[in-house]
């Protein structure tokens, strides 16, 4: 397990708004405008908060127009899924089995 690249994605989402926004895109992509409407905050704090989970890995963003319309990248939804599991079972995978 990438101990660092994990903890970061943890980081990144611990926010309740960013994991909110996880839980969003889980459904597919969508336009910052869509996003906003779940929200109380400006388009600023959004970009923001889209550009932390950016750097994560977590989200990908592509420009249509003048809005960004953003993606959960899939290798972070495999990922996570993995790390999670790993974290909480007793498998070869685990800390306790592997050398350094």
């Amino acid at each position: 397990m990438d101990y660092e690249n994990f903890s970061k994605q943890l980081k990144a989402i611990s926010d309740p708004n960013r994991l909110k926004i996880v839980d969003l895109l889980s459904c597919g992509t969508l336009c910052a405008c869509d996003l906003l409407e779940h929200f109380e905050f400006t388009q600023p704090t959004l970009s923001h908060h889209m550009k932390i989970l950016q750097e994560a890995g977590i989200v990908s963003a592509k420009r249509v127009g003048k809005w960004q319309h953003y993606t959960l990248e899939t290798s972070f939804i495999t990922d996570f899924n993995k790390n999670v599991s790993t974290l909480f079972e007793n498998g070869p995978e685990c800390a306790c089995h592997c050398k350094k």
